[in-house]
């Protein structure tokens, strides 16, 4: 019975890969026809596999919603505002030309906190190209560090919507994801940026010429630097606050109002609020013009939250045709540490079907069920290591591989030696940071 639901497991997964990468379904229905395929070959009785997938649905997205909404709207008022312009332009000053790679990790580094990666290429990639044009610097040397920021972050840092999803599948406690993702992240990016860069630079000589994007200002002035920067932080002090508050001797009362504004929703909701007064008002943006941006920002969203909705259903469908205690009772035999077992599976699914957000989603989906009877295992590193199986092999069924390939300038070939070199450098220092603190916590 083991073997019968492990392979159909692996049909149902293989009809993610074959919908999103063959049959070019949206994610969304692939995961939702192969959750139905799931239940309906494991024996559940009809009537309950719709309710399965409703609860699994319901579950994953009940607190990420929002989040994701605010997210996508601060992304916005720091793109449009021109605040991440700012950022980065601190660093390369701060910096200096010389150092110009380490300044734009950091400036990724930063700016990807609170938005997606591609927003984040659209904010950097512009400015990567127009210093390139001054300074008559490799683009890949000043580039690459750029995006090893932004994809890093994006990858394992809260609150975005791979992290969030996995801390909501495994429970895990957000604080302490926040605090060891920042501790992983920050060395795997050095290496797989500014170290990788100035070694593939000379290597990989680019045949053509990046196209300047221009940014889209709608303000005649640009925020202060002072103000870009309290804007893109703010989130994330406020959730860092509420998790070492408890360790202060400070008023019960103090604790929670911490608490309150720390949670991932408050803190996005809070820093939206102060972006439209700071970003918004303050550069003569009108109310209309705030909420055309809302809403433009708010429509991609939709997408991911349909792809995360449908993962958590396929979860559920997972934990109630009882294949969860099946795989974790084979995996036990292969003696296999659930945090190597989250890795694999997420850079299985995320070679097949490109996208990180499935991968980790699927295989978050997967690992739940397993560690449910074990005891002793760090639910904050899972949520990292699942993060960093996502992220490795990025190649041509990845819309990130066309993103950097078109914004650079490069050839598919160039793209390779590149982009998914990083990415996968970015994968495996990261799980072995994670494997390395797994030791010692």
């Amino acid at each position: 019975m083991d073997l019968y639901l492990l392979i159909i497991t692996l049909l149902a997964i293989l009809i993610v890969i074959l919908g999103v990468s063959w049959w070019k379904w949206h994610a969304f229905i692939s995961l939702s026809v192969a959750s139905l395929f799931l239940g309906v070959m494991s024996g559940l009785s009809l009537d309950k596999i719709v309710g399965a997938y409703e609860t699994g649905v319901g579950s994953v997205l009940g607190h990420l919603v929002g989040i994701l909404a605010l997210g996508s709207i601060l992304g916005k008022m720091m793109s449009d505002s021109g605040a991440g312009l700012q950022v980065a332009d601190f660093f390369v000053r701060f910096f200096g030309v010389k150092k110009l790679p380490w300044a734009m990790l950091f400036a990724g580094f930063i700016i990807g906190i609170p938005v997606f990666f591609d927003v984040g290429i659209v904010i950097l990639l512009p400015l990567v190209i127009s210093i390139r044009k001054t300074t008559k610097q490799n683009i890949l040397l000043i580039g690459l560090p750029v995006i090893a920021g932004l994809s890093i972050v994006h990858g394992l840092v809260p609150p975005h919507p791979g992290a969030m999803t996995a801390i909501g599948i495994y429970n895990a406690n957000i604080g302490e994801v926040l605090i060891y993702s920042l501790i992983i992240a920050l060395p795997a990016a050095i290496i797989a940026g500014p170290l990788f860069a100035k070694w593939v630079y000379k290597r990989v000589i680019p045949e053509g010429e990046p196209e300047f994007l221009s940014v889209s200002e709608v303000s005649g002035k640009l925020p202060g630097t002072g103000t870009s920067f309290f804007i893109i932080l703010l989130p994330v002090v406020l959730m860092v606050l509420s998790v070492i508050a408890p360790y202060f001797q400070i008023p019960s009362s103090l604790i929670k109002l911490l608490t309150f504004v720390g949670s991932p929703f408050m803190a996005l909701l809070i820093s939206c609020i102060v972006a439209f007064y700071f970003l918004g008002y303050r550069q003569n943006m009108d109310g209309k013009l705030i909420k055309k941006l809302t809403d433009e920002c708010l429509l991609p969203v939709g997408s991911i939250i349909l792809i995360i909705g449908a993962g958590g259903g396929f979860k559920q469908i997972l934990i109630e045709s009882g294949v969860g205690t099946s795989i974790g009772q084979m995996s036990e035999h292969l003696s296999l540490s659930p945090i190597v077992l989250a890795f694999m599976v997420a850079g299985l699914i995320r070679i097949a079907t490109g996208s990180a957000t499935v991968a980790l989603t699927t295989a978050a989906g997967i690992v739940s069920p397993i560690i449910q009877n074990m005891s002793g295992v760090n639910l904050e590193l899972l949520v990292i290591a699942t993060g960093a199986g996502s992220l490795m092999f990025s190649h041509v069924n990845d819309a990130g591989f066309w993103l950097v390939k078109e914004y650079l300038g490069l050839t598919v070939k160039e793209t390779f030696k590149t982009w998914t070199v990083l990415e996968t450098l970015l994968s495996f220092i990261a799980f072995g940071i994670t494997l390395l603190l797994n030791m010692f916590i």
